[in-house]
């Protein structure tokens, strides 16, 4: 996979093995040299920090970062566990995503990747008329899509892909999450349907196989 100064993790849908994904992501950049951070579009489900850029950290086997602790990692945290629009309606709040550009773009002062780890899939809602995938295109970031092997995964991976390809928005990578290999049938026949899809659909794109990590 090319260099790119920032990289949008999306997931097929809400359980895909994101934040493994991102923190195994970081790993291999780390390994290739370059400076790296993780940051987190918008977190639901949590009141004061991020419970998913501390995954990421654990998972790297790192202490949090002082733009962890700033808050600079996660600038926009509601409490509630649902879509950004539902969680921002509970907590009577407004969603200003220039705090999310402010915040990628003081990361990118220090480091020189940014992994934005997104919320879900690429059309949960941020407004009534605003998507994740709206975000994407609008800020021409290039996306890593996580897939797996769970039934129907086929149909939502090229669902996925699709609006992708209509947004123009390049495709960076696509990463196969193992951890739902529990059909080993349905799961070897669904890693290389999709390898073969993007093999043909998208020929500059690599597929990586994510194994189980471990806390």
């Amino acid at each position: 996979m090319k260099h790119y100064p920032v990289l949008f993790i999306s997931g097929i849908d809400t359980d895909a093995g994101k934040t493994y994904a991102t923190a195994w992501l970081a790993q291999k950049i780390a390994a290739a040299g370059r400076s790296v951070i993780t940051q987190k579009f918008i977190q639901t489900g949590c009141r004061d920090s991020s419970e998913d850029i501390e995954a990421h950290r654990r998972l790297c086997g790192l202490p949090l970062q002082p733009c962890d602790i700033d808050g600079t990692t996660a600038p926009i945290i509601f409490s509630y566990p649902a879509s950004a629009q539902l969680a921002a309606r509970i907590d009577g709040r407004e969603i200003d995503l220039s705090l999310v550009d402010d915040a990628t773009g003081k990361l990118l002062e220090q480091f020189d990747c940014v992994l934005v780890e997104g919320a879900g899939g690429l059309m949960v809602p941020v407004t009534d008329d605003h998507t994740t995938i709206d975000y994407i295109a609008s800020r021409r970031l290039p996306v890593v899509l996580v897939t797996n092997g769970r039934l129907g995964s086929i149909n939502h991976t090229l669902l996925s892909l699709e609006a992708l390809s209509r947004r123009g928005i390049e495709l960076a990578a696509v990463v196969y999450n193992h951890y739902f290999d529990s059909d080993t049938v349905i799961a070897a026949d669904t890693r290389s349907f999709i390898g073969r899809y993007v093999a043909r659909h998208f020929p500059d794109t690599e597929v990586f196989d994510l194994e189980v990590l471990h806390d």
